[in-house]
């Protein structure tokens, strides 16, 4: 594990942005899978009101604590209004799930001053963190 990577699975409030009610989602799955290994997950979807029973919020903006890592689990042109709200919360780490990264997003980000993990799966390299 790199050592990105392993700062951020250290790290232990997590935002989901992404997360949705459907279990058959990448952002459900990461979302339980966080939660089920003790981290503290805020799901990040302005189209769901509850996500797994937990309040969801439309923005990073409106989580109650600042997120450590956000986990992206959207289309990349819906991740660079993410990384821009991630470096105006404070943001250290956004993680890029593979299908929502693009070279685009990553060269923004990190020009924002993001640490960015990707091609890289949360739920893959979980199983190397416990």
């Amino acid at each position: 594990m790199n050592e990105r990577i392993q700062k951020a699975v250290d790290s232990r409030i997590w935002a989901v942005v992404g997360a949705s009610n459907d279990r058959k989602k990448f952002g459900n799955r990461i979302y339980r899978d966080l939660l089920a290994a003790g981290y503290t997950v805020y799901p990040v979807n302005p189209n769901e009101a509850q996500v797994e029973g937990a309040p969801a919020f439309a923005t990073l903006a409106e989580l109650p604590q600042k997120p450590e890592v956000v986990n992206v689990v959207v289309p990349s042109r819906v991740g660079q209004k993410v990384a821009q709200q991630a470096v105006e919360t404070g943001v250290q780490f956004l993680w890029l799930q593979p299908g929502a990264e693009s070279a685009e997003l990553i060269e923004k980000a990190e020009a924002m001053g993001l640490e960015v993990i990707h091609h890289a799966c949360a739920m893959v390299e979980k199983r190397t963190w416990t």
